[in-house]
This record gives C-alpha cells, sequence and structure tokens, in this order.
C-alpha cells in the first residue's frame, strides 16, 4: 500500500457556494482523487472528537465526522498512483484552527476557496436548514438577529449565516499561512455561468491537464415551504428524531427521516421568495466593513454584493429552471 499522507489540495469554502458540484466534477478527472466522504472535517477536530455541538441536529451529524487520522488518511487509499488527493470540507475557510492545521501538516498544499455575496450565502443556508426541518425560524433575519446567542450556546457552525461570510478576515489570515499561489479564489457566479472556463482554471491551479468535463451537477438546493402548521409540526418531529438519532447509525437516522423530510416538502413551491431590499440592507450591514477588507485582500471588485436591489442566483435560476 502507497505510503499515507497527507491531501495535496483542499476545497475549503464556503458552505452553499457549490462545493459539492465542484467535488463532484474534480472526481471525474484521471488525474485527481477525492475522497469518497465529502466534508470529512478531519482539520476541524485536530484529533480528537468533534465539539459537542448542541444546534438541532449536530449531534446527529457530528457522529459522521472523521476525527482519526488513520481513518481520514485511508480515505486516500484508492489514489491511483501518480494521482493527486484531495478533499472538500467548506467549513476549513471559516476555522482558523483549521487553516493552522492544514498548513502544518502540508504546507505545500493547493486550496481552492469558492466565495458567494455573503447575504446569498447565507439565505440558501438558511434554506437548507429550514428545508430539512432544523431551523425552527421560519424568517432568515429573525434567525440571523439569535446567531450570537446560537453562538454562545454552543450550535455547530453551519448555524453561523453571518459569521461564515466574513471573507475578508478569513482569506487575510489564509494568506498568511499559504503563498498566494498557492491559493485559488473563485466565485460562485463563475461556477455557474462558466464552469469549463472556471473548471480549467481549477485544474491549472492543481498542475494537471484540462480535460472536457460533461457537466457541473446542480447544486443541492431545495423546494420551499412556508411557515405554517404543518412545518411546525413535522419540524418538531424532524428535531426530536435528529436528537435521538445521536444514539443510533447515522444511515439508519437518514433511511427514517426521508419520508418524514418528504412530507416537509410536500406541496412546496418551487421558487423561493425573493428577499426585500430592506431585508437584504439589514443582512448586508456587518458585512460591508469586512467586504472592503476582501476587496483590500484580493485586489477584486466586490462592489456588486453591495446593491441591495440584487437578485441572487442558483445553478438553477441561471438556467431557466
Amino acid at each position: 500500500m502507497t505510503t499515507r499522507r497527507p491531501p495535496d489540495f483542499f476545497l475549503v469554502g464556503v458552505p452553499k457556494a457549490g462545493t459539492t458540484a465542484l467535488h463532484a466534477a474534480l472526481a471525474q478527472h484521471p488525474g485527481l482523487h477525492l475522497s469518497p466522504v465529502k466534508e470529512p472535517k478531519y482539520y476541524l477536530c485536530g484529533d480528537a472528537p468533534p465539539p459537542a455541538y448542541v444546534g438541532p441536529g449536530d449531534a446527529h451529524s457530528q457522529r459522521e465526522w472523521i476525527w482519526r487520522r488513520e481513518d481520514y488518511l485511508a480515505q486516500f487509499d484508492a489514489a491511483p498512483e501518480g494521482a493527486l488527493r484531495g478533499e472538500s470540507t467548506p467549513f476549513y475557510l471559516y476555522s482558523r484552527d483549521a487553516r493552522r492545521r492544514i498548513a502544518a501538516d502540508n504546507p505545500a498544499a493547493r486550496i481552492v476557496a469558492v466565495l458567494r455575496d455573503p447575504v446569498d450565502r447565507a439565505y440558501s443556508n438558511w434554506m437548507h436548514l429550514w428545508m430539512d426541518g432544523l431551523e425552527p425560524v421560519g424568517d432568515l433575519v429573525a434567525a440571523a438577529r439569535l446567531e450570537r446567542e446560537r453562538v454562545d450556546a454552543g450550535w455547530a457552525p453551519f448555524w453561523h449565516y453571518s459569521g461564515l461570510g466574513r471573507y475578508g478576515e478569513q482569506l487575510a489570515d489564509l494568506y498568511a499561512l499559504f503563498d498566494r499561489e498557492q491559493v485559488l479564489v473563485l466565485r460562485y457566479r463563475e461556477i455557474v455561468d462558466a464552469p469549463a472556463t472556471t473548471l480549467a482554471r481549477v485544474f491549472a491551479h492543481l498542475g494537471v491537464p484540462g480535460i472536457e468535463v460533461a457537466e457541473i451537477p446542480s447544486d443541492n438546493s431545495r423546494g420551499y415551504v412556508g411557515p405554517g402548521l404543518r412545518a411546525a409540526v413535522l419540524g418538531r418531529v424532524i428535531r426530536a428524531g435528529a436528537y435521538a438519532g445521536q444514539f443510533a447509525a447515522p444511515e439508519h437516522w437518514r433511511r427514517i427521516s426521508v419520508p418524514i423530510v418528504g412530507q416537509l416538502h410536500r406541496g412546496g413551491a418551487a421558487s423561493r421568495p425573493r428577499l426585500t431590499p430592506e431585508q437584504r440592507a439589514e443582512l448586508l450591514a456587518p458585512h460591508r466593513e469586512d467586504i472592503a477588507q476582501l476587496e483590500e485582500v484580493t485586489g477584486e471588485s466586490f462592489a456588486d454584493w453591495l446593491d441591495p436591489d440584487r437578485t441572487g442566483g442558483t445553478f438553477a435560476s441561471r438556467r431557466g429552471a
């Protein structure tokens, strides 16, 4: 067996910015081996069990984290000879400790970060949790106002709607750990609007020949079911089940939860309600200073994120679905 070693490259972020789609596309390259478990979260742990997060579903989901080093390195045992090894955990960019652990383990690693308008990202993040029946608050703005309280209470990073979008400070720290030529920063809209060109940039960054990939898979977006009695009742059932699920193998709860989540989605709208300019302005306010830092750090303009009337997009919306 080939000597086990840390990955050669990482997709470090951000959540709800197309990392699942990019992971699947890169896995089609014969010169790349992506971990079969997406989001192993190893570098969030530091060779210790995951933190005891207490948000809805957190205790259940953290049972799937790979925190033992040998289990993590085994993810790359099937890599063909000469192939570059990589993994994607979109919380690495957010975690200061994860960034340092990666730099210590493989200082020569290649890094890919995908950024998305922080308000659109938060909205997609909230929608993901709401449509999974885990988010108890049926309004993003109201949920975002609870963020500090939730962080202090020990809810997992996926609940940090605003904090996950502070890319300026995150990239400034990342550049202090890795040379700039090791880091490729993409925008979500580039994956959606110009997938072939974007993949070519990623392949070049990783140092492998370009290939034609049939299609970057769509993101894992959901429909929308508004607040109401059915959402409230089924949401409570799902959250209670997710808590109980921590005491069983993760696959058991996932199998049991499928029909319940399916009931929650029944009758949902294909399109999601748009944020009003007022909602967007409130959600954007904590990011204005950080966006200025992001522009300074990257030398690029992100002025389009500052427009309160802007309409975000997803794979589905931009393809006219």
